[in-house]
This record gives C-alpha cells, structure tokens and sequence, in this order.
C-alpha cells in the first residue's frame, strides 16, 4: 500500500463520516463564531481600528477552531481503540498522519470560508478584492498549524487530559505562523507593498515546510508503543 493511497482512504474515511455527523465543522465554526462576534462587539470602533483588529480576530478563530477540530478528529481515533487498528494495519504510519492532516485541512477550509464572510460583515470590510491573496495567506498558515498539530494531537491521543495537552503544547510552537499570518494579513488590508507582505510569506512557506516533514518522519517513532 502506497504512502497517497493509504492517506486517501484515511481521509476519505473522515470526510465520510462527517458528512453523516457534520460534528467537526458544525461545532468549529460555531465555535469560531462566537469568537468572531464577541472580538468584534469587544474591539470594533471605526473602520481604521478594524483593519487593525480584523487580522488578529480572524486568526485566533482559526487557531482555537483548528484544536477544537483535532481535538476532535483524533478522539475518534481513541474511541474503541481504532487508533490501535490503524496501527496495525498495513498503511504506512507517516499516511496515518498525512492523511489525517489533509482531513483537518478540509474541515478548515470550511470553517475559515464562513468566518471570511463573518469578519468581513462584522468589521465592516469590503475583502472581495482582496480574497485571493488573503485565501493564500490562510491556505500557507493553516498548512503548518494542521501540520504541527496533528503531530501533538496524536501523540496526546492515549492521555486523559488529552485536550489541554494539545493546547498547552501547540500554541507556543505555532506560534510563529501565527504571527507571521496576523502581520501579513494586517499588511495586506493596509495596502502595503508585495515586497513587504512577501517576506512574511517566506516565513510562513519555511515553517510549513519544515513541520510537513517533520512530521512524516517523527510520527512513526512518537507513536510506537
């Protein structure tokens, strides 16, 4: 079994069961939601504070809603031992995590499609043209969130505080994207030039690079029993 076949059928397994249940999107985009409502009542004065603000409301949504969803995604795997399954199948242990990491990007792509259309409404912004590059920005710091995440959600999968691990864990190693995401998009809505927005984008293509492969190489030994 090849390396994309096996990660295909993992996450073909996900998409399948959350089209029955809808429980990962549903509860994470709600989830960001509020977030979004209770920043922007919080922080919104005028249309200056709200390119300000924007940026940082949009991304902390993403990041808490992101562990909300692997939080979520690997409990699955908890429930009657079907991590072990995985385990033992013939599917090589790096798919398990690609494949797993390419769901949380497509529950993500979802969620972060709505919460656009929610900041855009509640800061009052008009981000139509600048939709490509802002979907760009999201795609280059969602990559490496899900990326890091999916490491540390699995190996937090067989504790009991399981979800305050990931937390506690996540942030201060994500924590870089994040900045970088935040600037870049505070950048972008204040019309600064490419070149400027461009270096915090290499920034962002270096760490996605470097936990992608990170974690196809330490996901076999963080997981072996």
């Amino acid at each position: 079994m090849t390396l994309w076949h096996a990660a295909w059928m993992i996450l073909r397994k996900d998409l399948r069961i959350e089209l029955r249940t809808g429980e990962v999107v549903v509860t994470t985009a709600l989830f960001a939601t509020l977030v979004a409502v209770i920043t922007s009542l919080a922080f919104y004065v005028n249309e200056q504070t709200a390119l300000q603000v924007a940026p940082g409301v949009l991304w902390v949504a993403v990041a808490f809603a992101g562990v909300l969803a692997m939080g979520r995604t690997w409990n699955r795997e908890r429930e009657n031992d079907a991590f072990r399954g995985l385990l033992l199948s013939p599917a090589p242990r790096a798919a398990i995590y690609l494949g797993k990491t390419l769901g949380t990007l497509a529950f993500l792509a979802v969620v972060e499609s709505v919460l656009l259309l929610e900041v855009a409404v509640l800061f009052n912004l008009d981000l139509a043209k600048l939709a490509g590059p802002l979907s760009g920005l999201l795609v280059l710091g969602t990559i490496g969130f899900a990326a890091t995440g999916n490491l540390f959600a699995a190996m937090g999968v067989r504790t009991g505080a399981r979800d305050m691990v990931l937390a506690v864990a996540l942030f201060p190693v994500i924590s870089p994207a994040l900045l970088c995401g935040v600037v870049a998009t505070r950048e972008l809505l204040g019309g600064a030039p490419a070149h400027e927005i461009w270096n915090w984008v290499r920034i962002l293509i270096a760490f996605d690079a470097a936990f992608v492969t990170a974690g196809l190489l330490l996901f076999e030994p963080l997981v072996c029993d």
